[in-house]
C-alpha cells in the first residue's frame, strides 16, 4: 500500500482498519484547489486492501476531473469500505456508524454520497454520526434523496449532445440507444429515452431484470455476453468500469459510447483505439456528474429542484465543448476533458 501512497499524485489518504467489522476504510483527498473534497462511499468486498486503496485513489482522481470539467465548486475524493463476505446487517450498520464519526472528524475535509454498494438510506444511517458531511439523505432526514434522477438527467443531455455532434441533431426516431447495465441509473435512462422516442436496446446481468425487460414490450433485451457485437447508434454503459479494453473495443458497432459508468476506459491506450475505430467517446467523468452536482447544489448551495435539473443539463453543453476541443487540437476525447480540467485547475489555483 505504501508504493500506491507514494506514487499517487492526490494530496491526502486516511487509512484505517475498523477491528469490530474487520475492514478497511480508505478516504483519498485528490484535490481541493476548487473547494472541499466530494465524492461517494463505495462499500463491497475486495480480495485484498491493496486493491480496494487502488479503486480508492483511482475513483477520486476521477472526482477532481468530474468537478473541474464542469468548473463546480468541489474537489475530489472518494471513499471505499472494504468489507468481508457476508457481513451481517446489524455489524454493517455499525460499521457505518464508526465510519461516520470518522467524516465527522475531518470536519469538512470529505463531503460524502452514495456509491457502489451504499444508498440513500445508508447515507442516513452514517448522517446519524458524521453529518452535516453527508449528501443524498432521505428527504424525511433533511437531504435531497437519491441521486440517480440527476445522474440519468445528464447522461440523457450528453447523449442528445453527442447524436447533435454527430448528426446536426437528436434525431431519436431514428436513432438507436443499448443501455448496459439497469440499476437506478440505467433504469431511469430507459425511461427519459423512450420518452423521447429512441428505439431502445437493454441489458442486465441480474436474472430478475432480464426478466423484468424481456417482457417489456417497449424495449429490446439483449443478452449480456452479445453487448459489445450488438449494432446501435450510442452504446451506454451504466454498470461497473474498465470494461471498454483490447477485447471489448473490436467487437464495438456503435457510432459512440455515452454512459454512466465511471473508469470505462480500462487504461489510458483504450480513448486512442475508440479514436481510431471512428467511436466518438464521451469521457464518463464529462458525463456522470449530474447526481453528484445536483445534489450537492440542492443540499449545500440552496439550489431549487429546477435549478439543479437546469445546471446539470448544462452537461451537454460542456460535453459541446470536450468534442470542439478534441477536434480543433487533434487530441482524443478523454484528453481534451483532461486539458479542459486541468486548465480549471490551474486557474483556481493561481488564485
Amino acid at each position: 500500500m505504501n508504493d500506491l501512497i507514494q506514487h499517487w499524485e492526490g494530496e491526502m489518504v486516511i487509512s484505517h482498519y475498523d477491528r469490530p467489522a474487520e475492514s478497511w476504510i480508505f478516504v483519498g483527498i485528490h484535490s481541493t484547489a476548487l473547494g472541499p473534497a466530494a465524492g461517494g462511499t463505495r462499500m463491497m468486498h475486495y480480495a485484498s486492501p491493496e486493491d480496494a486503496l487502488r479503486d480508492c485513489l483511482k475513483l477520486a482522481r476521477g472526482m477532481t476531473m468530474k468537478y473541474a470539467v464542469a468548473d463546480f465548486p468541489r474537489g475530489g475524493g472518494k471513499a471505499v469500505i472494504a468489507v468481508p463476505k457476508d457481513l451481517p446487517l446489524e455489524a454493517r450498520r455499525e460499521l457505518l456508524l464508526r465510519y461516520g464519526k470518522l467524516i465527522k472528524r475531518l470536519n469538512g475535509l470529505f463531503q460524502t454520497g452514495p456509491d457502489v454498494g451504499t444508498s440513500t438510506p445508508d447515507m442516513d444511517v452514517i448522517a446519524e454520526t458524521g453529518a452535516p458531511f453527508v449528501f443524498c439523505r432521505s428527504v424525511e432526514n433533511g437531504g435531497a434523496g437519491n441521486s440517480s434522477e440527476l445522474t440519468a438527467h445528464g447522461v440523457f443531455h450528453a447523449i442528445r449532445a453527442t447524436l447533435a455532434h454527430l448528426d446536426g441533431a437528436a434525431d431519436w426516431k431514428r436513432r438507436t440507444v443499448l443501455v448496459q447495465g439497469l440499476g437506478n441509473v440505467g433504469a431511469r435512462l430507459t425511461e427519459l429515452l423512450l420518452i423521447a422516442g429512441a428505439r431502445l436496446l437493454v441489458s442486465d446481468t441480474n436474472p430478475e431484470l432480464q426478466e423484468k425487460y424481456a417482457a417489456d414490450q417497449r424495449v429490446f433485451f439483449i443478452a449480456p455476453a452479445e453487448v459489445f457485437a450488438t449494432a446501435c447508434d450510442v452504446f451506454a454503459p451504466c454498470a461497473l468500469g474498465g470494461i471498454l479494453n483490447r477485447e471489448t473495443i473490436p467487437q464495438l458497432r456503435c457510432r459512440a459510447v455515452v454512459g454512466a459508468a465511471n473508469n470505462q476506459l480500462a487504461d489510458s491506450a483504450a480513448a486512442s483505439w475508440l479514436h481510431e475505430r471512428g467511436i466518438l467517446y464521451a469521457p464518463d467523468f464529462v458525463v456522470n456528474v449530474g447526481g453528484a452536482m445536483g445534489i450537492t447544489g440542492m443540499e449545500a448551495m440552496r439550489w431549487s429542484a429546477a435549478q439543479a435539473a437546469s445546471e446539470v443539463a448544462k452537461i451537454g453543453d460542456t460535453l459541446g465543448r470536450v468534442f470542439r476541443v478534441a477536434a480543433h487540437k487533434q487530441l482524443t476525447t478523454a484528453a481534451a476533458a483532461e486539458k479542459i480540467a486541468a486548465e480549471t485547475l490551474a486557474r483556481y489555483r493561481s488564485t
